[in-house]
C-alpha cells in the first residue's frame, strides 16, 4: 500500500521536476493522434477515448523518467505487459482460443510504442475480442440448458486450466463449457433435486454475467490495461481510475464525505444495506436498510438523474460528495412497489468516520503462577490518515497513531499488564504514522532511513521524547503484514523494545507517493472540459483524470537491511496459514531485489536474546500438547491439497460422496475447534454465537507475552527506563 512521505526533501525535488517536466510534456499528449479502432462484431466495441489517451501518456511519462527502478519502456517491457494483460484477461484459460492469441501475438512488442504514444486501439482490440468469446461462451451456455444431462457418467471437469494450453478450437471450446455448464448445474442439484427450477435458477445466472458484462466500460478495460503495464514495472506502480482512486483514499482516511450508508445493487436496483450511526442517512430518520434509491439530485435545484440500472460506482459517485453540500434522493421504501411514487430525501454531506474498520481494542486474561495477568490487545488495520484535516492544521485529524494512543490510555487504566499489538493483515498505508506510532513506545531515535533513485539516503526520526506506553510489548504480523507495518514491527525488533511474533511478513520494501493527475498543470486546465464531455455532474467525490502511485524510493531498517523480498523474521514463528509460495514479495517477478546499507546511529532499548530460548521452549511445549495447535496444522496440509487440485468429477454419486464427507469433516472439525477453545460443541443446523472469538493464534500471542511477564530475569534495559516492568506504563 501507499507510503507518503511528507517531509523527505529529495522527494519534494524530486516533484518539483516531474511537475515541471508535465508542464511541457502533457501538453504534447493532449495532441495525440492514435491510429484508428478495429471494430469487433459480436462485443460491445469498447474504445478508448481522449482523456484516457492522454492519462496513458503522462502515466508513460511519469514512470519513465521518475520510477525508483528506470525501467526503460521497449521491446522487452512491452512483451512482459502484453502476457500481464492476457493473464488479467483469462487467467485460467476458458475464454480465448488459441488462434485469438496467435492473432494477438502481432502486438507483443508494440504495446511499449502504444502507451508512449497514448494509443489504445490495439488494447482495446484485445478487449474486445475477449468480450466477444465471453459473450458466445455464456451464450452457449444458456443454450445447453435446454438440453437433458446424465449425471451417472464419470467425466471430469477440469476447473484450473491456466498451465494448460489454449483451447484449439471452438469444437473443443464448446466442450469445455459443456462440462462447465453440467458443473454448475451438479452444483444446484445437489442441493436441491428439481432440475426445472435448478435450470431457472442457473440461466439467471447466466442472465446476469452477461448483464454484467454489458455494463462493462472503456474505463474498466482501460483500468485492466493500466495494471498490466504499471506492474510489469515494478508491483505497487499503480494507476487508479477515477473511482478507484476515491476508494483508495477512503482506505487510506478511513472517512469519507457523504451520507452515511452502505450501497449495493440488487436486481437493478441501488439498495441501501447498511447506515452508519449518526451520519446524515441516519439522521434524517427516512431512510432505511433495503430501500431502494431510483434517483439523485445535486443541490436544491438540481436536476434528478435516474440510476436505476446504473453500476454501484457511478451510483455512489453522486452520492457522495464534499461536506457541506445538499443531496436529494428519489427513494423507494422497502416493500413500495416498483410503480409507487418515490418520496424525495434532502441531506447535507457530511465527513463519516469508518469506525468499523479503525483500531480496536481487547482485553485477554491469563494465568500464570497464581496470578491473573491482563493483555490488552489493539488491532491495527492499516496506518491510515486523513491528509487533508493534517495539511489544514486540524490537531484532531483522524490517523492510526492517533486512535492507538486512545486506546493504549484507556487499557492502561484498565490496568492492562501487557499490549499485543495485532498487525497481521494489515497491508501497510503512511510512513509517517509508522514512524509516529512507533514513537508511542520509544521516547527518540531514527525508525526508518528512505533511499531515493538518485541514492541519496534520508533518515526519519521519532523526535517527540513522549512514551505513550513502556511496558511489556508484542507484536504480531502475519505474511499479509507489509510495507509500513513492517517499518513499524523492525524498528520495534531493532530497539528490543518488543518481542516480534508470527509468521514472515510480505517483504514490501518500497515507497509510493500518490500523485493527483487533475493537479498536473496541463491537466487541471482540462479538468473543466472533459467533465463537460462525459456529461458529469460535479460533486467533489471523484476527481477526472486519476491517481498514480509512483514508486519513487526504498526503505531500509535502521540496521542497514531492507525488508525488500525478506521481510521481518519473527522472534517466535507461528506456521503460516497464508502460502509463502503464493504471496510476498519475493513471488512477484518485476519486485526489486534485497540490499543493505549503512545502520543509523540508535541505541537499542532493550535486548530479548536471554530469554527467547525461554519464551521459545514454552511455547513449543504448549504446542505439542495443544489441539488447537494440531487442527491449525491440519488446516494448512488440507489447504495445500485443496490448493493443488484442478478438477472435479461430474458423476452425481461420487461428488455426493465426496461432499457429505467434506461437510461432516469441516463441521467435525469446526466443532473440534471450539472444544479446544473452551467452547461447546454446536449441532447440526445450529446457528453460530456471534462474537466469538476462535483466534487461537492471537490468544497464544498474548499467551507469549504472559510467559515474558511470568520470567523473573526481564530484558536488560540500556535506557534504565524499566521497560520490561507492568508498573512502568
Amino acid at each position: 500500500m501507499l507510503l507518503n512521505i511528507p517531509d523527505l526533501k529529495t522527494v519534494k525535488d524530486m516533484f518539483k521536476r516531474i511537475y515541471l517536466m508535465l508542464v511541457i510534456g502533457v501538453a504534447l499528449a493532449c495532441h495525440a493522434a492514435p491510429r484508428k479502432p478495429i471494430k469487433v462484431a459480436g462485443s460491445n466495441d469498447l474504445q478508448p477515448d481522449e482523456q484516457e489517451s492522454i492519462v496513458c501518456k503522462t502515466v508513460a511519462e511519469l514512470i519513465s523518467n521518475y520510477n525508483y527502478k528506470k525501467v526503460p519502456l521497449n521491446d522487452s517491457i512491452s512483451e512482459v505487459i502484453f502476457n500481464r494483460y492476457i493473464k488479467m484477461l483469462d487467467e485460467g484459460h476458458n475464454y480465448l482460443l488459441a488462434s485469438d492469441i496467435a492473432d494477438f501475438s502481432k502486438y507483443k512488442d508494440v504495446l511499449d510504442d502504444d502507451v508512449k504514444s497514448g494509443n489504445l486501439n490495439d488494447v482495446f482490440y484485445i478487449f474486445n475480442v475477449y468480450q466477444k468469446r465471453y459473450i458466445e461462451h455464456v451464450k452457449y451456455s444458456i443454450a445447453q440448458l435446454a438440453n437433458d444431462f446424465d449425471f451417472s457418467q464419470n467425466e471430469t471437469f477440469v476447473y484450473d486450466r491456466e498451465k494448460l494450453p489454449w483451447v484449439a478450437s471452438q469444437t473443443e471450446m464448446d466442450k469445455l463449457w459443456t462440462l462447465r455448464t453440467k458443473y454448475d448445474l451438479l452444483n444446484l442439484k445437489l442441493a436441491d433435486p428439481d432440475m426445472a427450477k435448478d435450470k431457472e435458477t442457473l440461466k439467471k445466472r447466466y442472465d446476469n454475467l452477461l448483464s454484467q458484462a454489458n455494463k462493462l466500460n472503456n474505463q474498466d478495460v482501460f483500468g485492466a490495461f493500466m495494471d498490466a503495464f504499471t506492474n510489469a514495472i515494478d508491483p505497487h506502480t499503480n494507476y487508479f481510475t477515477p473511482s478507484n482512486a476515491a476508494n483508495f483514499n477512503i482506505d487510506m482516511s478511513r472517512q469519507l464525505e457523504g451520507i452515511g450508508a452502505g450501497l449495493n445493487i440488487d436486481n437493478d436496483y441501488v439498495v441501501i444495506k447498511s447506515i452508519v450511526a449518526g451520519g446524515p442517512a441516519d439522521k434524517s430518520k427516512q431512510l432505511g436498510v433495503d430501500d431502494r434509491i431510483v434517483g439523485v439530485a445535486q443541490g436544491k435545484e438540481g436536476e434528478f438523474q435516474n440510476i436505476i440500472g446504473w453500476r454501484i460506482e457511478n451510483a455512489i459517485a453522486l452520492i457522495r460528495g464534499t461536506k457541506g453540500t445538499t443531496v436529494r434522493l428519489e427513494i423507494l421504501p422497502k416493500g413500495t412497489a416498483v410503480s409507487g411514487k418515490p418520496k424525495i430525501v434532502e441531506m447535507v454531506r457530511e465527513k463519516i468516520i469508518l469506525k468499523d474498520e479503525s483500531a480496536k481494542k481487547e482485553i485477554k486474561t491469563y494465568q500464570s503462577n497464581g496470578k491473573t495477568i491482563k493483555i490488552g490487545i489493539i488491532s491495527v488495520p492499516a496506518f491510515y490518515i486523513d491528509f487533508n484535516d493534517y495539511r489544514s492544521g486540524n490537531p484532531n485529524y483522524k490517523s492510526t497513531t492517533h486512535d492507538v494512543k486512545l486506546l493504549l490510555d484507556s487499557l492502561k487504566q484498565e490496568g492492562v499488564d501487557g499490549v499485543v499489538m495485532d498487525m497481521r493483515e494489515n497491508g501497510g498505508g503512511s510512513l509517517m504514522e509508522a514512524i509516529e506510532l512507533t514513537g508511542l513506545f520509544i521516547k527518540t531515535g531514527p525508525v526508518v532511513q528512505v533511499r531515493d533513485s538518485g541514492n541519496q539516503v534520508e533518515q526519519d526520526k521519532d523526535e517527540d521524547p513522549s512514551i505513550a506506553y513502556s511496558g511489556p510489548l508484542a507484536i504480531l504480523v502475519d505474511r499479509f503484514s507489509a510495507s509500513a507495518t513492517e517499518i513499524f514491527s523492525g524498528a520495534i525488533q531493532d530497539y528490543g523494545r518488543g518481542i516480534i511474533i508470527g509468521t514472515q511478513t510480505y517483504g514490501k520494501g518500497s515507497v509510493q507517493n500518490a500523485i493527483d493527475l487533475d493537479k498536473i498543470p496541463a491537466l487541471h486546465d482540462r479538468v473543466a472540459e472533459f467533465t463537460a464531455k462525459a456529461g458529469k455532474v460535479s460533486t467533489g467525490s471523484q476527481s477526472t483524470f486519476g491517481q498514480l502511485n509512483l514508486t519513487i524510493a526504498k526503505f531500509y531498517r535502521i540496521t542497514g537491511n531492507s525488508t525488500q523480498h525478506k521481510g521481518v523474521m519473527p522472534d517466535i514463528q507461528f506456521p503460516s496459514v497464508i502460502p509463502m509460495d503464493k504471496y510476498g514479495e519475493d513471488t512477484e517477478p518485476s519486485a526489486m531485489p534485497f540490499d543493505v546499507i549503512a545502520k543509523t546511529d540508535y541505541t537499542k532499548v532493550g535486548d530479548f536474546t536471554a530469554v527467547l530460548p525461554q519464551l521459545k521452549q514454552l511455547h513449543d511445549q504448549r504446542m505439542a500438547a495443544s489441539a488447537s495447535y494440531k487442527y491449525l496444522l491440519d488446516d494448512i496440509a488440507d489447504f495445500k491439497k485443496h490448493d493443488d487440485e484442478k478438477s472435479i468429477v461430474l458423476n452425481e454419486d461420487q461428488l455426493k460422496k465426496q461432499r457429505e464427507a467434506d461437510d461432516k469433516k469441516s463441521f467435525d472439525n469446526e466443532n473440534d475447534r471450539r472444544v479446544a477453545m473452551g467452547l461447546p460443541a454446536l449441532k447440526k443446523g445450529q446457528p453460530k454465537p456471534t462474537n466469538e472469538d476462535l483466534d487461537f493464534l492471537k490468544k497464544e500471542a498474548g499467551q507469549i507475552l504472559t510467559d515474558y511477564i511470568g520470567i523473573d530475569n526481564k530484558f536488560t534495559s540500556t535506557t534504565g527506563g524499566g521497560l520490561g516492568s507492568p508498573a512502568n506504563q
